[in-house]
């Protein structure tokens, strides 16, 4: 698993270090060739959130030992990955606000105005990204913690069973153990019950003797 994500992390740095070097050049081309730019660093981004996605869900296989590692790793390419985002917003707001100037003639104090306004909404956008990862930090802290329970109930009902069988096994000592006292215990009733036969036997013919024996004289 950990494999996976280090092979990943190479695209990631790959692709990364181009986007970065395309919007350094945005700025710089004009026409048909900066709309060509745009649109190859945009579906360079989608390439790399698709990218991270993987990385996640590789992350969320790994052992619990070792994930935190890894999501530390993760979070820091994230971070990585908005500023890009946040580059290439600005890049394209530069680009915007150039074809706006030559097809309309805009003044630059209303070129700027809407600059200021559209870098507004990059801002309010960009805040609610935010939120949105710590919500979803949050949910996958929240999975950890619930899958340390699970490890931790399953550790104790393996313990409860072992004792359960304990259980059965001394139960089942106990009961051999009452059977053979009962044995016992009617083995010396019987003894007991032939020597008083024995006895009574014993007596009676004693007394026939005397009887017989004081009659015959």
């Amino acid at each position: 698993m950990s494999s996976d994500f280090e092979a990943y992390e190479q695209d990631f740095g790959t692709l990364t270090a181009e986007i970065t070097n395309k919007i350094g050049r945005i700025p710089k081309l004009g026409g048909e060739e900066k709309t060509q730019l745009v649109l190859n660093v945009d579906k360079q981004l989608e390439e790399v959130r698709e990218l991270m996605e993987q990385m996640d869900l590789e992350v969320r296989e790994l052992p619990i030992q070792i994930r935190g590692m890894y999501q530390s790793r993760l979070k820091s390419y994230k971070g990585e990955m908005e500023k890009l985002e946040k580059d290439f917003k600005r890049s394209r707001i530069a680009y915007s606000d150039e074809v706006r100037n030559e097809l309309l003639g805009e003044d630059a104090g209303s070129s700027e105005s809407q600059r200021a306004h559209l870098l507004d909404n990059t801002e309010k956008l960009e805040r609610s990204s935010r939120r949105l990862d710590a919500g979803y930090q949050i949910a996958v802290e929240t999975e950890q913690v619930g899958q340390e329970i699970l490890a931790n109930l399953h550790t104790d009902r393996e313990k409860i069973q072992r004792s359960r069988d304990r259980l059965r096994e001394t139960d089942a000592n106990l009961g051999k153990s009452s059977r053979i006292l009962t044995s016992m215990l009617r083995r010396i009733i019987q003894n007991r019950v032939l020597v008083f036969v024995l006895g009574a036997i014993i007596l009676i013919t004693i007394i026939l003797a005397i009887y017989f024996n004081v009659r015959g004289h």
